[in-house]
């Protein structure tokens, strides 16, 4: 049966000792209580994976990176490849997140081959799908998630889409303060998996993970996570407050 994911996202921020003190504080939060229902995930910045790696050690938590090059191995100057990221154990990747989309133009292609990179290389992508403002003023929200759904994934077979994660991100929510309603959040996540049964089965739709993200916080986490179809968070600025990232990871 799925999983009850809480993935923190720290983005471009931090600096090193900064980010020792915050993985620390991290670390000793998940000490004090059982993780047995819910898989955390830290996402750092790249120079600082082996940094958390290492906390990773003695705590029970992964790590997962931001990005990963569409490339293999060779003259990429500025690219990480999954098989670099491999070898440094990482377990899991965000792929398509929305800042990727904006501001690197990063197209639905663009995440199909990140997946296969890392799929290839056995780290979980965590593959990001949502729509902008106007999209959802517009309705045309169901349209924009389900072509970033079919475009991005469903050229894998029954097996390797098991082992893909998806994170729901309303863009207008991100960073804004806004959070979806738990029913709009219930709506989308219920649709994605809609498409994954048509796709697949009801079968394997059940077995996916779908996060949600886009300002999910200590407050609200509880009622989003408490949605039949929402299976935890791909969390970002409170993924930089240890305090709120432990109580988030508490809220199932």
């Amino acid at each position: 049966m799925r999983r009850n994911i809480v993935a923190g996202n720290w983005k471009s921020n931090k600096s090193f000792n900064d980010a020792d003190e915050l993985i620390t504080d991290i670390a000793e939060g998940l000490r004090e209580f059982d993780t047995i229902d819910v898989d955390v995930i830290v996402c750092p910045p790249f120079p600082y994976l082996e940094l958390i790696g290492d906390a990773a050690e003695d705590v029970e938590f992964f790590v997962g990176a931001q990005n990963v090059s569409k490339f293999e191995d060779g003259a990429y100057t500025g690219e990480v490849s999954a098989r670099m990221l491999s070898s440094m154990n990482i377990d899991y990747c965000i792929v398509g997140h929305s800042e990727r989309r904006k501001y690197f133009y990063e197209t639905n292609q663009d995440v199909a081959e990140k997946v296969n990179r890392l799929l290839a290389e056995n780290i979980a992508p965590i593959v990001c799908v949502g729509e902008l403002l106007e999209d959802r003023e517009a309705e045309k929200h169901f349209e924009v998630i389900r072509s970033q759904v079919e475009e991005g994934l469903f050229h894998l077979n029954e097996n390797d889409i098991q082992r893909v994660i998806i994170a729901y991100e309303p863009v207008w929510a991100i960073g804004t303060g806004k959070t979806a309603t738990k029913e709009q959040a219930q709506e989308i996540h219920a649709f994605i998996r809609n498409l994954l049964a048509e796709k697949y089965s009801d079968d394997i739709a059940q077995e996916i993970s779908i996060l949600y993200g886009g300002s999910c916080n200590a407050k609200n986490a509880r009622d989003l996570f408490a949605q039949t179809d929402v299976d935890g968070g791909l969390i970002g600025g409170a993924a930089l407050k240890s305090e709120d990232f432990i109580e988030i990871a508490k809220s199932f």
